[in-house]
């Protein structure tokens, strides 16, 4: 039998706020940590975890009158500050005009990258495209969004291509560019067929628009890339190019940001992500959506679980909001970053209920997780904590276990009773137990290490324990 340490209570109310720096404060452009490849590091060489609520509207306005209303990024910056976010998909759509996903309205879509100049009507009613110019006021937008979000310390994922549009939503008239009969150029692609290598020119006429997005961020520190949303299995050649094409177009530049892949729907694979030249992935393999049990990151790849790919919102909806919370701090705990695909203030019956300029509620268990582990992240020394899921009868345990310096941060999905190894460890470790609901900390005696220790929650429900050296815990 293993002593049973109880909680004596210390010191009871919610853990000091960390001030988290702006993500431009290091002016230095993220890059995989070398010494623990879970995790982006800038030149502060801190472990940056990335978490954060993306929104379909949030680059190119999106509704269902045209043209769309206008999208209040400034309000939407507020939202996420407001969550302690610190990251976001850019969202890119190639249609101008489609129905999107289980509605059935059509949705609208600007701007776009060219533009619309005629001659001639394009099948949406309007100008056609010319692909041979960009539209300055595109390029504007981009990096005025990306600028304002690195004023509120939030890092941008810069979304290139849409891959869901052309494979799913293609219809008669929703304008779509690389349709012969939307240009005027004499590029002529089917939707699938655009994002595939087998037309050279529109090939070339992609990599120009990349080369322009490049051209417009570089300089920023809070970028990163992703090169197509959800684009089928179809795509693994064409999007392995454009991951290459702007990892040697920015070798070139001052600055070089990740790239990323994000799960290929339908026919892909996690193999495939693995596989890739990309710096980052979003999977969505059996494991990484379902809430009791994530797979650990192991360092191959910086993985970001995104609820867009892995669990959608249908399997949010049953697993209801404690298991959402449980599904973003396993994630942490596993050293997963984590994304929610937030419908934010469209209304989509079944799945989203904003009350005017107010987010649904319902979604905001899984909101405040997100920002409850960035603060953690931002309390260890996330730097030299790996997945270490042995160490905790609950296996899930971020931990640099050693004689100096060690440290634990354990989740307990079901609170009651864990028991953590210590043996690495050396001296006393001070114990804090926190609410994984609402928040709320407990300083309790302190533990030795040398062994493995069985200590108890003082809450009711998940809870999250750290253990440190004494002197990391403020009085």
């Amino acid at each position: 039998m293993h002593q049973l340490w109880q909680w004596s209570p210390l010191l009871l109310g919610a853990l000091p706020p960390v001030a988290g720096a702006p993500a431009a404060a290091s002016g230095s452009a993220l890059r995989v940590l070398a010494s623990n490849p879970r995790w982006f590091t800038d030149g502060s060489g801190k472990a940056i975890y990335l978490t954060g609520s993306h929104t379909w509207g949030n680059f190119k306005d999106m509704g269902e009158s045209d043209p769309p209303p206008a999208f209040d990024f400034g309000a939407y910056l507020d939202f996420l500050v407001g969550h302690h976010h610190n990251f976001i998909r850019l969202w890119s759509w190639e249609l101008p005009c489609s129905p999107q996903g289980q509605r059935t309205g059509a949705l609208f879509r600007f701007p776009f990258p060219w533009p619309r100049s005629g001659p001639g009507l394009a099948t949406d009613g309007k100008l056609r495209f010319d692909l041979a110019r960009f539209d300055p006021s595109y390029f504007d937008r981009l990096r005025a969004r990306v600028s304002a979000a690195r004023e509120r310390g939030i890092y941008v994922s810069v979304m290139l291509f849409d891959g869901y549009g052309p494979q799913f939503n293609r219809t008669p008239a929703d304008g779509f560019p690389y349709d012969g009969a939307n240009n005027i150029n004499g590029l002529a692609a089917g939707g699938t067929e655009s994002q595939s290598l087998r037309l050279a020119a529109v090939t070339a006429n992609q990599e120009a628009y990349v080369r322009q997005v490049v051209d417009t961020v570089n300089d920023l520190d809070n970028v990163l890339y992703e090169v197509a949303n959800e684009a089928g299995v179809y795509s693994t050649a064409w999007q392995y190019h454009f991951i290459q094409l702007v990892k040697r177009y920015e070798a070139t530049k001052p600055a070089q940001h990740p790239v990323g892949m994000t799960f290929q729907y339908a026919g892909g694979s996690d193999a495939l992500l693995l596989d890739s030249p990309a710096d980052w992935i979003s999977p969505a393999g059996p494991g990484y959506g379902y809430p009791t049990d994530p797979p650990a990151a192991d360092g191959r790849k910086v993985v970001v679980n995104d609820t867009d790919h892995s669990l959608y919102y249908v399997g949010l909806q049953q697993a209801g909001p404690a298991a959402q919370r449980e599904w973003v701090w396993k994630n942490f705990l596993r050293g997963n970053n984590t994304l929610f695909m937030d419908p934010y203030l469209l209304a989509w019956p079944g799945r989203n209920q904003p009350r005017g300029d107010t987010p649904d509620p319902y979604w905001d268990t899984l909101r405040n997780a997100m920002g409850d582990t960035r603060r953690w992240a931002e309390r260890v020394n996330l730097a030299a904590m790996t997945p270490h899921d042995a160490l905790s009868s609950t296996a899930y345990c971020l931990a640099h276990p050693a004689a100096r310096g060690a440290e634990y941060l354990v989740y307990l999905p079901t609170g009651g009773p864990v028991s953590v190894d210590l043996s690495a460890a050396a001296g006393e470790l001070a114990v804090t137990w926190c609410s994984a609901a609402d928040g709320r900390t407990v300083r309790a005696g302190a533990v030795s290490g040398g062994a493995r220790r069985d200590l108890r929650s003082p809450f009711t429900g998940d809870a999250v324990l750290w253990l440190v050296d004494p002197a990391r815990v403020a009085p």
